[in-house]
């Protein structure tokens, strides 16, 4: 399990500050709190710890303006803004702004994010297809726990990715809660191997000792070994810049947008992409053009309510598949999980805090995926501090998911090595003798479509229905999809 030293759990390190002071509201929502009215915002340090990604500091808020109350828990206006980096060279740098009063009779969403990694998970492709070695990349500082012959390096199942998103969406009515939708933006992504020095920082990588911290510079990674077999193209290793649009439909029928406790939402929708060189800015290979597919259904189901007719019990879950219908995306693309809306700071997938919690970070990369979340969220206890309305909830969940398009692999090799090998064994045994296939890839192709499971619980502190703080523990049902007990996240909001 990623060791994880949180300093901010609990609503204490929640700073309320007025810009300007509330009306008096006497009537209360479905919870039984006062409505609010005029400017909110909570101000909350972003404080972690990651064995990778070393210490993290930074800031995060959300400016709320709720006009005379008369929407809430709506908000007319919500401006969110993060800012964080670590040690280790892994940044969050967001703005994101979200009304539906704007343009009156149309919600409008607007973010720009910026996404430094130097450190970003790459298993392979088509999930268990692609075999898991815990021990090529786990180092301990007691030699006796450690695999000698087996360990490589710390980063092997990494690479160096920086992600620019600019995107516009906005929302207009059909006939009630059906609603259309469409949306414009560009995907820009940096691309390349772990800078191994920068990572070292003052170590000296020392061949003549078994056991150290600092990285061996000469060692391969998996993903140099994907460019070296002909997996990865030469016109996608280092990134792209997609610009992209995207429409389809909505039905929504949820009491609130952040944490419903009953009601459905339920999305279809198609997104183009172009492809664009990011290194030489001129039009990549046509067949990154691509067009696809996303549906998602979401149910919030109330299960219980106490003597005041306040929900407690809310059975919640989410179905959703994305696949590609035409053309070709670049393998970097195809964990981004499309989304009519951007309300988080990541859309990955599969694995990982947003998406299947417990397994590690993209395990599933392919050109289709289905995916399912289920949890039940209890509202332990609500309360007030000062002027501001607290909750506190448990949420156990259990999440799924599957490949529905793998790649094959013998037709990336080709494609990629101009036909010089016709299979991906024999692409291994010309540039890397040394490599057994089984060592990389199970022979068993059943296992592509084996479902990848995780489960654990979840806790959230609330401030006015619309500031949460969530923190996860997953762990997964296959040691295949984490080679430790399990992972711990947190984030703001909920998941779905």
């Amino acid at each position: 399990m990623k060791r994880y030293l949180i300093i901010v759990l609990c609503s204490l390190f929640l700073v309320p500050v007025y810009a300007k002071k509330e009306k008096k509201a006497q009537e209360v929502d479905s919870l039984g709190n006062k409505i609010k009215t005029g400017w909110n915002f909570g101000i909350l340090p972003s404080i972690a710890y990651d064995a990778d990604y070393g210490f993290q500091g930074g800031i995060l808020t959300n400016i709320y303006y709720y006009g005379d109350g008369k929407q809430y828990p709506e908000y007319i206006h919500s401006l969110y803004f993060e800012g964080a980096y670590t040690t280790k060279h892994h940044g969050i740098f967001r703005l994101n702004y979200d009304s539906k009063y704007l343009i009156p009779g149309y919600r409008l969403t607007l973010d720009a994010t910026y996404l430094p990694d130097a450190m970003c998970d790459f298993y392979g492709f088509n999930g268990y297809q692609s075999v898991y070695n815990p021990t090529w990349h786990t180092w301990k500082k007691n030699p006796e726990k450690m695999s000698v012959e087996d360990y490589r390096t710390r980063v092997f199942y990494k690479y160096k990715r920086d992600l620019i998103r600019v995107a516009g969406d906005i929302e207009g009515t059909i006939y009630k809660n059906l609603k259309w939708n469409a949306g414009i933006g560009v995907l820009g992504y940096i691309i390349d191997d772990c800078n191994i020095k920068m990572l070292n920082g003052k170590r000296t990588y020392d061949p003549t000792l078994d056991h150290q911290k600092a990285l061996n510079p000469d060692e391969p990674l998996l993903y140099d070994k994907y460019k070296t077999w002909g997996l990865i193209g030469a016109d996608e290793q280092n990134g792209g810049w997609h610009p992209y649009v995207r429409g389809g439909i909505t039905y929504d029928t949820r009491d609130k947008r952040q944490g419903p406790n009953s009601g459905i939402y339920t999305d279809l929708f198609f997104t183009y992409s172009a492809a664009f060189n990011a290194k030489y800015g001129q039009q990549a290979a046509a067949g990154y053009n691509h067009l696809q597919f996303n549906f998602t259904f979401r149910h919030y189901v109330p299960c219980f309510k106490d003597k005041n007719g306040v929900n407690r019990i809310t059975f919640a879950y989410r179905l959703g598949v994305q696949n590609l219908i035409a053309g070709r995306s670049p393998f970097y693309m195809d964990n981004y999980m499309n989304t009519l809306f951007i309300q988080r700071v990541y859309y990955e997938g599969l694995g990982g805090g947003n998406s299947i919690r417990g397994m590690m970070a993209n395990r599933i990369l392919a050109n289709g995926f289905a995916f399912a979340n289920v949890e039940f969220r209890f509202r332990v206890v609500n309360f007030d501090i000062g002027r501001q309305h607290f909750f506190v909830g448990l949420n156990p969940f259990f999440d799924l998911g599957v490949i529905t398009q793998p790649y094959q692999l013998d037709d990336l090799v080709q494609r990629h090595t101009n036909g010089s090998y016709n299979t991906l064994k024999e692409s291994m045994t010309a540039t890397t003798p040394n490599d057994k296939y089984e060592d990389y890839f199970s022979t068993n192709t059943k296992d592509i479509y084996m479902p990848h499971m995780t489960a654990g619980v979840g806790l959230k502190i609330g401030m006015n229905e619309n500031f949460v703080l969530s923190a996860d523990w997953g762990m997964p049902i296959d040691r295949r999809d984490n080679g430790k007990l399990a992972n711990f996240y947190v984030k703001m909001g909920y998941l779905f």
